[in-house]
């Protein structure tokens, strides 16, 4: 393959979708397959290596439903021509075209990128830094990327980032709709005329095709936005704060998130710019760690 079908294979990479629900196994699997080939310069993986921490990286960044079917980005990669399984001819073949876990881990099967894709890799530390970019901006928001880069290991130079087009008013919107502070804590600290900590938070992340509009907006703080981008509390139908069952802790816990729990976030200037149920209930199925505390 040429350097540009190899770049292309990357960019065009086929992820599951149905509607606007998110799968990001497959990204998460490239990126951590990358983090491999800088630390160790290890190709072929096995199974029984990825799975626990391909499962962690679902766990923490994927949806609640998803983070068990790290067989499935393992075995389909193939399908986007820079992956291969070793011995494929070995497993059975389900009518869906899958594979099953027990059988990857009992014959002990490995993948990895092609040998041609491994060496354009490493030869090509710009490429990587494109490529790993591209993908952290199609399938995460800001918040989360450093973290993603963190749990996988990579080494990413200036990173060179192509991304959806954005509305530049949203966030000056956003933060007007809920006069500058933070809709969870109230948090308005400025500096002259400069607002500090206070960021307009996709309810419905871009990467997911979330539009610019204050309805799918809201004013938080640094910390609030960040750990809202990981599930770690949400808002119900009723727009009041829901925090997840997941997330424990002791003093920092209660100051940030507890003393929270069943509240009503501040609303808007308008009603028209309070929070739409729709992308409500995106983010509730697609980003919180549920289930939420009963109290």
């Amino acid at each position: 393959m040429t350097e540009q079908e190899i770049l292309n294979h990357f960019q065009s990479l086929t992820v599951w979708k149905s509607g606007d629900r998110r799968a990001p196994h497959k990204p998460l699997l490239v990126l951590l397959a990358i983090g491999y080939l800088q630390n160790e310069d290890k190709r072929l993986l096995p199974y029984k290596e990825v799975d626990p921490k391909l499962e962690e990286l679902l766990t923490e960044f994927g949806t609640p439903r998803n983070s068990s079917g790290t067989q499935y980005p393992f075995w389909r990669l193939r399908k986007d021509d820079i992956w291969e399984v070793e011995r494929e001819d070995e497993l059975l073949v389900n009518a869906s075209g899958d594979v099953r876990k027990t059988d990857l881990r009992n014959k002990d099967i490995r993948a990895g990128f092609k040998p041609e894709v491994y060496e354009f890799l490493k030869e090509h530390p710009s490429a990587v830094n494109k490529i790993c970019s591209q993908l952290l901006d199609a399938h995460f928001p800001d918040t989360i990327h450093e973290d993603i880069i963190h749990e996988t290991g990579l080494t990413l130079g200036e990173q060179v980032v192509s991304r959806k087009e954005r509305d530049p008013q949203f966030r000056h919107n956003v933060l007007q709709a809920y006069q500058y502070r933070c809709a969870v804590c109230d948090f308005d600290v400025r500096m002259g005329a400069k607002t500090l900590c206070i960021e307009a938070a996709h309810i419905k992340w871009h990467s997911a095709g979330g539009p610019d509009e204050v309805n799918n907006g809201i004013a938080l703080c640094t910390l609030h936005h960040k750990l809202f981008d990981l599930g770690a509390f949400t808002l119900d139908e009723d727009r009041q704060f829901l925090v997840s069952e997941k997330v424990v802790g002791t003093d920092g816990f209660d100051l940030w998130l507890g003393r929270f729990h069943g509240d009503q976030i501040s609303k808007p200037v308008r009603a028209v710019y309070e929070p739409s149920v729709d992308y409500i209930v995106w983010n509730h199925e697609q980003v919180f760690k549920s289930p939420g505390r009963v109290c």
